[in-house]
């Protein structure tokens, strides 16, 4: 039921990312065209392909939610990081043909005729771009999902462009059409700082990174907590898409019937999923004392490339 909620949620801040980018771009490019502004255009234009970024967040975004199948036995969690850097890449390609634009902008001269109108348009589509991130940040509560927030953060990255578009034209009403092409490039540099920003963390999710070491230790602590846990090694704590997956091995007593384990084992796994943010755990249940195959490996001077991060009675106290 709350994986349900949580996708009408993360649908309804999709459709109106797509909407109040659509709105924006009818305003704006008929002001646009109709007066000769450049800057007009060009934010119309910046808004195109946030159109469809929130359409691919749309078509694919919402997979996280789909429970694992036969061909996706984890789960669909890395569509979504890899839709969020999809929308990485579109913000820093905004970015650098907005920095063109304004480049050019600098070389060439102006034929943009100034109207109240112009500041109108801009001014609705403040209001519209503040609105749908308003709407998509609490929305996204909750549910924390890296596409939304993306897609918030490309929000932002319009208003700005948009104050930029207005100082142009008061530049232009005032005589100073220079303002315009500088006020673009000044917040080109931003947008695209954005979009390597969300690049660079979503590429983290993808790439199995793991998470800070204060969420490892958390997980050793909450493990070592159970008085019939006398060690942890090989715990593995690395992002599946952007939840987390956790892999350890525990050591218990030997003597433990299989029934005993099994409860032992259920028990920790609920402890530990229990924690934020984590989805996925696996646990192997180890007789304490009597090593493991690596450890036979490793005297017989086989490479096992596994570090042993072992903990035992002794380090519990």
């Amino acid at each position: 039921m709350a994986a349900d909620t949580d996708r009408r949620r993360f649908r309804r801040a999709s459709w109106a990312n797509a909407v109040g980018n659509a709105v924006k771009i009818i305003v704006e490019g008929a002001a646009g065209l109709t007066f000769g502004s450049v800057a007009l255009v060009a934010d119309a234009a910046h808004s195109v392909a946030d159109l469809i970024a929130s359409f691919v967040v749309i078509l694919w975004g919402g997979s996280r939610f789909d429970a694992p199948d036969r061909e996706h036995p984890h789960g669909h969690a890395r569509i979504e990081p890899l839709t969020a850097l999809f929308v990485g890449a579109v913000i820093i390609i905004l970015g650098l043909n907005l920095l063109y634009e304004s480049v050019n902008g600098l070389l060439g001269e102006s034929t943009v005729t100034f109207s109240p109108i112009l500041i109108g348009a801009l001014a609705f589509a403040m209001v519209d771009m503040y609105l749908v991130y308003w709407y998509t940040r609490r929305m996204n509560k909750g549910i924390d999902a890296p596409a939304l927030r993306a897609l918030a953060a490309d929000c932002l990255n319009d208003l700005y462009t948009t104050v930029a578009a207005i100082v142009g034209v008061l530049g232009v009403a005032a005589g100073y059409p220079i303002l315009d092409p500088l006020a673009g490039a000044l917040v080109s540099g931003l947008v695209v700082y954005q979009g390597v920003d969300i690049a660079r963390e979503n590429l983290s999710y993808l790439s199995g990174k793991a998470p800070p070491d204060e969420r490892r230790e958390e997980v050793r602590e909450t493990l070592l907590s159970y008085p019939a846990v006398r060690g942890v090694h090989d715990l593995a704590v690395f992002y599946d898409g952007s939840v987390i997956e956790v892999e350890a091995h525990i050591e218990t007593d030997g003597n433990l019937t299989l029934r005993e384990a099994h409860d032992l084992e259920t028990e920790l796994l609920r402890a530990v999923r229990d924690l934020e943010d984590i989805e996925d755990v696996h646990l192997h249940l180890d007789p304490s004392g009597i090593g493991e195959w690596k450890d036979n490996d490793a005297d017989a001077g086989v490479e096992t490339g596994i570090e042993d991060n072992s903990v035992g009675d002794a380090d519990r106290t």
